[in-house]
């Protein structure tokens, strides 16, 4: 069992930037692979980055790449997401997920993740 909880969201302005923390309980969070995702209103939930068990591999969606920054630290059970250069269009609710696994993987697809936590609201005003 991993129980995940976001923090860090918020109302910034365009260019701005911004950090996301992913806290997780349990011992299984260095074994999980892991990624964001995130929802705009209206919208369906779509990636946004992935890392490996490992920190072997990264993925990230081609609207963020160069901007975002996926990261991990086993030791205090802990997934980030720094984002900047932020655009009116990043604005969602972003949501963190697990999924333990004897593999290193990239794991695109929210089917593919057992665990999640309950969102974090970034705005972005132009």
């Amino acid at each position: 069992q991993v129980q995940l909880g976001e923090t860090g969201g918020g109302l910034v302005q365009a260019g701005d930037s911004l950090s996301l923390s992913c806290a997780a309980s349990g011992s299984a969070f260095s074994r999980c692979n892991l990624g964001w995702f995130r929802q705009a209103p209206g919208k369906e939930r779509e990636f946004v980055a992935a890392i490996s068990r490992g920190n072997l591999f990264t993925r990230y969606a081609d609207s963020v790449k160069g901007r975002f920054i996926i990261s991990r630290d086993n030791a205090k059970n802990t997934l980030f997401l720094q984002m900047n250069s932020l655009k009116p269009e990043d604005t969602a609710v972003y949501y963190c997920a697990a999924q333990p696994s004897d593999r290193a993987r990239v794991l695109l697809h929210q089917y593919e993740y057992n665990y999640w936590g309950r969102g974090t609201q970034v705005t972005v005003s132009s």
